[in-house]
C-alpha cells in the first residue's frame, strides 16, 4: 500500500501529468483538495473507489483516512493543486506517514507560476534583464515568514517574483518593492486569477496601480502575484543557446561555421 502525492497542476484538468492521472485511475481511495483542484480530475477514479474532498478536514481527519486505508492495504491517490513541493502542506502530512510507517510517493505537478507564464506567453528569465525566479509569499493569516525571507530583502535580487496567497496584501508589496531601484513604482506586475480554470483572468498593471486595478475587478482570492522587469521587457539581447557563434559541447564547430556563412 502506498499515498501517493499527486500534483493536478493549476486547474485545467489535462495539465495533470500522466503518471498523475494513471494513479488516479487506479487507487481505491482519493482524497482531494476540492477547493482547488477540479472535480473533473478525481472523476477519473474507479467506480468504487472512495472519494473525498479533504477542503472541509483538519489534519488529523485525513490522517486518520490514510492509516484505514494501511490497515485495508489500498492504495491512496492524494492529490493536491499546482505542485505538491509549493505550500502544498504537504511535509506536515509525510511527517506524520514517516511517524505512522505508511509508505508514500510524490508525483510532481504544474506550479502556478509556469501555467501563468505560459498563458501570458511569458519567459520568466530573459537574458542580461532577469536570471532568476524566486517563489514566495507574503505574512497574512497563515505562518509567518522566516527571517530574512521578506520581501524587502528578497527584492534586493531584482529576481521576477512569483508571489502566492497575497492577493489581499498587494499594498504591503507596494510598499515593500517600490522603494527598490531594481523595482520602482512603475516596476510590471500581472495578477493571474485563477490559471487554468475557465474563468482565468489577468489583470496588467505597476506597483503603483495594481492595489486599484485588481480592487476595482473585485478579486480576493486564488491569484498568483508576478513581478519583475522581466515581464513587460524588449529590445533585450538574444541568449547564448542557439547563438550561430557561441560553440557548446553538441555544437563545437560553431564559432567557424558563422564565419564561414559571414
Amino acid at each position: 500500500m502506498t499515498v501517493h502525492f499527486i500534483g493536478a497542476g493549476p486547474g485545467a484538468a489535462d495539465l495533470i501529468t500522466l503518471r498523475g492521472l494513471r494513479l488516479i485511475e487506479r487507487c481505491p481511495v482519493c482524497l482531494f483538495a476540492g477547493s482547488l483542484v477540479p472535480e473533473e480530475i478525481v472523476r477519473t477514479a474507479p467506480k468504487s473507489a472512495r472519494v473525498l474532498d479533504t477542503a472541509p478536514m483538519h489534519l488529523d481527519e485525513i490522517i486518520a483516512e490514510m492509516a484505514a486505508a494501511h490497515e485495508a492495504g489500498l492504495d491512496v491517490a492524494r492529490v493536491h493543486s499546482g505542485d505538491p513541493s509549493i505550500y502544498g502542506a504537504t511535509a506536515e502530512q509525510m511527517r506524520r506517514l514517516d511517524a505512522l510507517g505508511i509508505p508514500y510517493d510524490v508525483t510532481p505537478g504544474v506550479p502556478a507560476f509556469a501555467a501563468a507564464a505560459a498563458a501570458l506567453k511569458l519567459e520568466l528569465t530573459v537574458p542580461e534583464v532577469c536570471q532568476t525566479v524566486v517563489v514566495t509569499r507574503t505574512s497574512m493569516k497563515s505562518s509567518g515568514m522566516p527571517e530574512g525571507e521578506d520581501l524587502a530583502t528578497l527584492g534586493q535580487s531584482g529576481a521576477t517574483l512569483a508571489i502566492h496567497l497575497s492577493i489581499r496584501n498587494l499594498a504591503h508589496i507596494e510598499r515593500e518593492l517600490s522603494p527598490i531601484p531594481a523595482y520602482g513604482p512603475d516596476c510590471p506586475v500581472v495578477v493571474a486569477y485563477r490559471v487554468g480554470w475557465p474563468d482565468e483572468s489577468f489583470i496588467r498593471g505597476t506597483l503603483s496601480t495594481i492595489a486599484r486595478l485588481v480592487r476595482e475587478a473585485k478579486l480576493t482570492r486564488t491569484a498568483l502575484v508576478l513581478v519583475g522587469r522581466g515581464l513587460a521587457a524588449e529590445g533585450f539581447v538574444d541568449s547564448k543557446l542557439y547563438d550561430a557563434a557561441h560553440p557548446h559541447i553538441l555544437r563545437p564547430n560553431a564559432r567557424k561555421t558563422a564565419k564561414a556563412a559571414d
